[in-house]
């Protein structure tokens, strides 16, 4: 990663608030609508995509196109715009699509800024409940409704003492779901459902694990950048980087890291 400017990372920063303060004002008078209508993208699942998604992202590039013309693009719903820059915005309008569809608070807009070499900063934001999570360089914090404070991961360094999210209880194939079960039987409590919520409860030291699979770069791109920056690691399961997505191993800490790892590296 290059080194950029502290004037630089404030202007991201600023740039990132800004549009999760724009998709947030789209998306909020979708959230628990009788009239809410999803499309289904998989012919063969459901992969749900909503008007609230396609408005968030339209809205963000939008702003996007005023404020840094220059950059490039990389968004869930629509096509990816090359950058003059070196630096892109990867953004997913609702983490969560599915959880948005039930109501529940656990979807969020994810937004980050990413080089050649993955994430430099980015935000984790729930517009419901008002908390947005940070992380980049000199920056790990949350804001919400009682204030704010510094995102640092927990000092948990045994699987048996662990709490382990993920956001589906089918974990991919059958062999990563066999994989995930192997941590799963180690860790003290195992939840799922709450998407890219989890990765901010990671880094606000809420839980110790979350371990995903077949996900997306637009996915996973703004929860590395916060969670790294709270003192955490992400990488995929077989401890290299995880910025394109794919199988996904977030933890708290290195040691840990380093056990769920083992169970998980050998994974056909």
């Amino acid at each position: 990663m290059a080194e950029l400017s502290q004037e630089l990372i404030n202007t991201l920063f600023d740039t990132a608030s800004a549009l999760a303060d724009q998709a947030g004002q789209v998306i909020l008078p979708y959230f628990r609508s009788p009239e809410l209508q999803a499309d289904n993208k998989q012919q063969d699942g459901f992969d749900p995509v909503t008007a609230a998604d396609r408005a968030s992202e339209k809205a963000m590039r939008a702003l996007l196109a005023e404020l840094r013309p220059q950059d490039g693009i990389l968004g869930e719903e629509f096509g990816p715009k090359d950058s003059e820059s070196g630096l892109t915005w990867v953004l997913d309008p609702i983490d969560g699509t599915r959880g948005f569809l039930s109501g529940t608070p656990t979807w969020g807009v994810l937004i980050s800024v990413a080089d050649e070499t993955g994430p430099v900063l980015g935000l984790i934001d729930q517009p419901y409940t008002g908390e947005r999570f940070f992380g980049g360089p000199g920056r790990a914090n949350w804001t919400g409704p009682h204030g704010g404070g510094v995102c640092q991961t927990r000092t948990t360094t045994d699987l048996a003492n662990a709490i382990l999210f993920s956001t589906f209880p089918e974990v991919g194939t059958p062999a990563e779901g066999a994989a995930f079960a192997k941590v799963a039987e180690q860790v003290q409590l195992t939840r799922y459902g709450c998407d890219c919520y989890a990765y901010a409860l990671l880094a606000a030291g809420q839980i110790d694990l979350v371990i995903e699979a077949g996900l997306q770069p637009y996915d996973i791109q703004a929860p590395i950048a916060v969670i790294t920056a709270a003192g955490g690691i992400v990488t995929d399961w077989t401890g290299g980087p995880a910025h394109n997505g794919g199988r996904v191993l977030a933890a708290a800490n290195k040691e840990l890291h380093a056990q769920a790892l083992a169970l998980l590296a050998n994974t056909p």
